[in-house]
Parts: structure tokens; C-alpha cells; sequence
């Protein structure tokens, strides 16, 4: 999975997708992920959903809001068009506090001291709430059957409307046993549908007990890596034989990249990397451009739009095109991080689970200054003695040269294959 994320307070109405559909298209990303599109609580967040049959008029062109699923309809439609599959989320472990569920069905929620419970995360050992969301009662509730049935109706509207794919909000905190049994149900009937695991923030036994739910993807952490602790790979490992991950550089969650470094070689170093480490890969709509303004799920408005003189379009569509070639950038194999004498310097080897090929990234850590990569011979770093390709979305070699000796430029990378036998 290669997904944008079209971000719907910032695109706006429906027929306004269009340019942003299209762009995705032409930059080589296959899937387009969107943010929760239902009528929302009083909060105005996105992902505070007070009526999941309902559109949000912030996304309906014109005075008729019956209207709006036409237009998502054609939205989704124009996507399928230029080649892309559709996905957005499904909320399931909360709902808007001020939304009518909590009143015509009180029994669906986990109840505190007599009242219904807010939805929480837990940051640095701490519970944070958020007062805007009613947090559901999956394991306990007296209507279990009613509360499963209701979200079996809200992904089959999503699946009628044309959505094929489900990020799956906090996929962690609800029970695996009700995970099992929803995609169970919708597989059934809609054998295609895939399902993606949101399971940032997770202790890693929670992480394996969500991939081990039936999800087709989960989410990884590579965002937060230094390039040097050994915690990513052990969570590589953890989870690849169950379902593979999709990395990003920056998301709708986090701070822009840009605003974090300022430096837009980071920017290329951090896309490629995550592209290259994980099967799938995933950026929101303004990266590619270095937007600088962090995307807020209540205050972001089509206005901010930023002028910038960052474009890493054609970069971006180099990096897809590179990881959809090789099948090696788009598995979940075996992974080691190598050692070299330059420490400023990270030498990724994988290989393919389905084909016999291998693949080397030497990529310089430093964003700022060039370092310098030297090997006597670079099938120290190989299992096969076949000839490497160079495949680099940069200034690709046209000789792999023994001894193979380069100078990297800030952030940049130097991407090796052998062909497939």
C-alpha cells in the first residue's frame, strides 16, 4: 500500500478532491486514505462522530445536504478512475459525547461512577481524556449483538459509497475477539475488503495481539527512529510474519516535518526511508510541498493552504515507482542493520520472501553535511555474489564499482538490488 492521505478539512467539499486525487495519481501512490467523513459533535473533530449514517455539511458542496453522498459517491468514483483505491476510517472505539447514541443507547458505553466514560490515551504512563468522546463498552456491554450489528451497517455504507479499505482508529484499545469477528463478517461478504490496524503508541504485546486479529496492515513507529537504538528492528520482527507495516515520515498526528527540520533533504531522506524499510507507506496531503502548519482534526480549513517553494513531487514519484519495481521494497523479509566504520552512515540489507533478490540501502544519517560510504567489496554485505543494480530515485549509478566508494550527499541514499533469478 502506497496511500496519500487526503486531508478533508483541507481539500474541502467533495467535488473538490478532484486536483488532490489527481496529483496523488501522477505522484504514483495507489490508495487514498481520508480522514472520517461523518457528522460530527459539537467539538467539530473529526473523529468525534455523533451520526455515522450522516454526512459532515463541511464536506457538501451547496445548500442541500442530501446531496453529499452523491457527491462522495463521484469522489470515489474519479479515484477508481485514475487507478486508486479509496480507504478512510472506521471509528469504533469511541463515539461524539453529545452525540444521540448516548442516549437511545446508553448500555454501548463503559460507564465511571455513574456517568459514561470518556475515551483516553495513555502518554508517558499518564491517562489523557478527551471530554468529546464517549468511550464504547465492547467487552461488557449487555447489547453486544446490537453494538456489533451497528458497526457491520456503518462499514457496509462505507463499502456501498465505495471505500475499499478501513483505518481502523485506535485498533488497539478495542478487544481482538470483536476485531476477529467484524472482519470475519464483512469478508464474507466483501472478500476484498482490507483492513489496516492504527497501533501507534501500543506496548509491543499490544501490538501483537492487534496483528494477530486478522488485520491485513498495521502501522510502525520508524517516524521516531534515530537511525541507531535497536527497538525498530525488534519490532520488525515482532509483527512481520503476522502483518506487515506501513511507515511514514510525518502524519495527520503529528508535527510537519518540515516545521520539525526546517531542511528539506530531511524530508527526502525520511520518505525514502520509510518507503524502502516497510511494505507499505503512507504521507498526508502538504508533504510533498513542505508544508509547514500542522493539520488540527477540528481548526484546519482549505485556506491553509501554504504557498511554498518545496516540491518534491517528481522525488516522491521516483521513490513509488522505485518501491513498486522491486519486490524486495515491498515485503516484509528478513531486515538487518549492518555495520560500517562511518557511524553517520545506516547500511539496511533485505531481502524478498517471495523472490530470490536482495537489497541494500546505504544511506548517509546526516542531513546537514555529506559523509562518505568505502567498501573493499559490497558482497561482504550480501548473501548472493550476483551483480547489484543501482536503483537510487537520485543520481543512480550506471557501474556498481568493486571497490565502491561514494560521497553522500545530506540525507541521501545509495539503493542496491540484485535482479530476481
Amino acid at each position: 500500500m502506497i496511500i496519500y492521505n487526503l486531508f478533508p478539512l483541507l481539500a474541502g467539499t467533495f467535488p473538490r478532491w478532484q486536483e488532490h486525487i489527481d496529483r496523488a495519481a501522477r505522484m504514483g501512490f495507489d490508495w487514498v486514505f481520508v480522514n472520517p467523513v461523518q457528522r460530527t459533535g459539537s467539538s467539530h473533530s473529526l473523529y468525534s462522530i455523533a451520526d455515522y449514517f450522516a454526512l459532515n455539511p463541511a464536506f457538501v458542496d451547496g445548500p442541500d445536504p442530501s446531496r453529499g453522498f452523491e457527491q462522495l459517491r463521484e469522489a470515489v468514483q474519479q479515484a477508481r478512475g485514475v487507478g486508486l483505491s479509496m480507504m478512510t476510517d472506521l471509528v469504533v472505539n469511541h463515539s461524539a459525547s453529545d452525540g444521540p447514541l448516548t442516549r437511545t443507547h446508553p448500555e454501548w458505553f463503559v460507564r465511571e461512577n455513574g456517568k459514561i466514560a470518556n475515551a483516553f490515551c495513555v502518554e508517558k504512563g499518564e491517562k489523557k481524556y478527551w471530554m468529546d468522546l464517549a468511550l464504547f463498552d465492547h467487552k461488557k456491554t449487555s447489547d453486544p449483538e446490537g453494538l456489533f450489528d451497528y458497526f457491520v451497517r456503518v462499514v457496509e455504507l462505507l463499502l456501498e459509497l465505495g471505500f475499499r479499505g478501513f483505518r481502523c482508529d485506535a485498533a488497539y484499545q478495542v478487544s481482538s475477539a470483536f476485531w476477529k469477528r467484524l472482519i470475519r463478517r464483512i469478508r464474507s461478504r466483501s472478500p476484498h475488503a482490507v483492513f489496516v490496524a492504527e497501533t501507534l503508541g501500543c506496548t509491543p504485546a499490544q501490538t501483537l495481539r492487534t496483528a494477530s486479529a486478522g488485520f491485513d496492515w498495521i502501522f510502525n513507529s520508524s517516524k521516531w527512529w534515530d537511525f541507531d537504538a535497536p527497538w525498530l528492528h525488534k519490532q520488525y520482527e515482532l509483527t512481520r510474519t503476522l502483518a506487515p507495516s506501513i511507515g511514514f515520515p510525518e502524519s495527520h498526528d503529528t508535527a510537519r516535518l518540515m516545521a520539525e527540520t526546517g531542511n528539506e533533504a530531511a524530508l527526502k531522506q525520511l520518505y525514502l526511508f520509510s518507503a524502502l524499510f516497510s511494505a507499505g507507506v503512507m504521507v498526508p496531503m502538504g508533504f510533498e510541498f513542505g508544508f509547514r502548519k500542522r493539520l488540527d482534526v477540528v481548526r484546519t480549513r482549505p485556506e491553509d493552504w501554504e504557498q511554498s517553494s518545496t516540491d518534491l513531487r517528481t522525488f516522491i514519484e521516483a521513490v513509488n515507482r522505485l518501491k513498486r519495481s522491486w519486490p524486495v521494497f515491498s515485503e516484509e523479509g528478513r531486515l538487518r542493520f549492518l555495520k560500517h566504520e562511518n557511524p553517520r552512515v545506516l547500511v539496511m540489507w533485505k531481502t524478498s520472501k517471495q523472490r530470490a533478490q536482495e537489497g541494500l540501502v546505504i544511506l548517509n544519517k546526516d542531513t546537514d553535511r555529506r559523509q562518505t560510504f568505502w567498501a573493499q567489496s559490497l558482497s561482504r554485505y550480501m548473501l548472493d555474489s550476483r551483480p547489484l543494480r543501482c536503483v537510487s530515485p537520485e543520481n543512480p549509478l550506471d557501474v556498481v564499482a568493486q571497490p565502491f566508494h561514494y560521497e553522500l550527499r545530506p540525507g541521501e541514499a545509495v539503493v542496491l538490488v540484485t535482479e530476481p533469478q
